[in-house]
C-alpha cells in the first residue's frame, strides 16, 4: 500500500526534473522515448501526469494502439531518478488544458490553448520507482572506493523505493 509520504515523496523528485523521458511502443514494436515536460502543478489524488503533445503526433497515434508507457525521470544534479510505469491516453478537457497551459507550451503550440492539435497527454500511473541519494558526492565517492576495496557493494547509498499506486 502506498501512503501519503510516498506519493509527496514521488512528486518532490519528479517536480523540479525538467523534463522526462516518455517512453511508448512505437507501431513497428520498438520502444521510442521523446523528451516531455510533465504540466502537473501537483500529483493529484489519481496519481495521473500530464503532457502536452500534438493530437497528430506520433505519440498520440501510438498510445492509441498500446497506451503501455513509461515516463523516467533523472535530475543527476540531485542523485535523484524516478522510473513510473502506467497507462496513457488523450484527455478530452478544455478547462485542464487552460490550467495547465503555460507561455512554454505556447512555444510548442502557437495558436494557444484554443489550438486545435493541442493534445493533453495523461499517464496513470501504475507503479513507480524511485532512487534519492542525500549523500555529498565525497561521501559517495568514499562508499564506491571502499566497496571496490572490500568487494563489498556499497551500503546505504540512498533511499530506494518501489511504490504500486493504482
Amino acid at each position: 500500500m502506498t501512503t501519503t509520504n510516498d506519493h509527496q515523496k514521488l512528486w518532490d523528485l519528479i517536480k523540479d526534473t525538467r523534463f522526462g523521458m516518455f517512453t511508448h511502443r512505437h507501431h513497428d514494436g520498438l520502444l521510442h522515448s521523446h523528451p516531455l515536460t510533465t504540466q502537473n502543478k501537483a500529483l493529484d489524488e489519481g496519481a495521473t501526469l500530464y503532457f502536452f503533445v500534438p493530437k497528430d503526433g506520433e505519440i498520440a497515434r501510438n498510445v492509441a494502439a498500446d497506451n503501455a508507457v513509461n515516463v523516467a525521470y533523472a535530475h543527476t544534479d540531485k542523485n535523484s531518478y524516478v522510473s513510473v510505469s502506467g497507462r496513457a491516453a488523450l484527455l478530452d478537457d478544455p478547462a485542464k488544458k487552460e490550467e495547465l497551459f503555460t507561455a512554454m507550451a505556447k512555444a510548442w503550440f502557437p495558436k494557444g490553448v484554443t489550438d486545435p492539435n493541442l493534445g493533453l497527454l495523461t499517464v496513470h500511473i501504475d507503479s513507480a520507482e524511485f532512487w534519492d541519494v542525500d549523500d555529498s558526492k565525497m561521501v559517495q565517492i568514499f562508499k564506491m572506493m571502499k566497496a571496490a576495496i572490500t568487494g563489498e557493494p556499497p551500503r546505504k547509498v540512498g533511499d530506494h523505493k518501489t511504490l504500486n499506486v493504482g
